[in-house]
């Protein structure tokens, strides 16, 4: 590990531990010249027989992330290849990963989770619009960042790929059980934009309803068999994002409107709601 107070590459002062992985350790640091704060990623050689490869995903995710801009995405300011270890200088983000806010509290506020799917939602039509589209393939609470602000952030691009239009499958079955698609493990052709869509629904099924389809039996239900007091059109994009046949979900050419939707899916709700008292909506697709 870094030592606390020590100086990186001459400029980065690191200043305490705020997150440890499976292989890497995630630290603040401080830019004095700059006066500024950033995350520094390290992932050490020493004792992994497999780091190379290791090393190679890490710069794929690096050299992903150099060429995006967009304000629910880290910016990547620096990386740094030392013998025995490989530092990635990052945007420091502040607050806590959705998974936290389950575990502390459980179901999250439909309201909320509504927002955080329209910022979700943003970002994912940002990534699909790319050339070649970069399909991110692993939304789950835990990779999502709210901040103090209420504002969300996406982490941890180390399953994103770039598609390639000249490929039928997958060169590698990357995701997380529960969350995934069918089609990410295997025998279902490529990953596209349509398997991000399932994995938000899954994302946003666990946020609402506080349980966990990554867990036995990996099963998803109509929110409302969980809780009658959510809304009928959130349901219906959940039921629509999450149906194992890729051509049943949104289709690619529209899931950018799919931020439209929720947008109008928040002023129906708090309309409906102001009117009648009732939280549930008629379908909205």
């Amino acid at each position: 590990m870094l030592e606390i107070g020590s100086v990186i590459d001459g400029k980065y002062k690191i200043l305490n531990v705020v997150g440890k992985g499976g292989m890497s350790v995630v630290y603040l640091a401080m830019n004095e010249r700059a006066n500024k704060q950033w995350a520094i990623k390290e992932v050490r050689k020493d004792g992994m027989q497999s780091f190379e490869v290791v090393k190679q995903n890490l710069v794929a995710e690096t050299d992903l992330l150099k060429k995006l801009n967009h304000p629910h995405l880290p910016s990547i300011i620096d990386v740094i290849d030392c013998d025995d270890t490989f530092l990635i200088v990052m945007d420091y983000i502040e607050g806590n990963p959705l998974s936290k806010a389950l575990e502390t509290s459980g179901a999250q506020n439909q309201d909320d989770v509504i927002e955080w799917a329209k910022q979700l939602c943003d970002v994912l039509g940002y990534l699909h619009s790319r050339k070649p589209p970069i399909i991110y393939r692993d939304m789950k609470p835990s990779n999502v960042m709210l901040k103090p602000d209420g504002n969300v952030m996406l982490i941890d691009f180390g399953t994103a790929r770039e598609f390639k239009y000249s490929s039928v499958a997958d060169t590698t079955c990357l995701g997380t059980q529960g969350y995934a698609a069918p089609e990410q493990f295997g025998g279902h052709g490529q990953t596209d934009a349509r398997t991000d869509i399932y994995c938000l629904g899954a994302t946003i099924y666990h946020l609402v309803t506080g349980h966990n389809p990554a867990t036995p039996p990996y099963e998803m239900y109509p929110i409302r068999q969980w809780n009658p007091m959510l809304s009928s059109g959130l349901e219906e994009i959940i039921l629509k994002c999450t149906q194992r046949n890729p051509e049943d979900r949104y289709p690619v050419q529209s899931f950018c409107m799919l931020s439209t939707t929720t947008r109008i899916l928040i002023l129906k709700i708090k309309r409906f709601s102001r009117l009648s008292g009732k939280p549930s909506l008629p379908h909205l697709l």
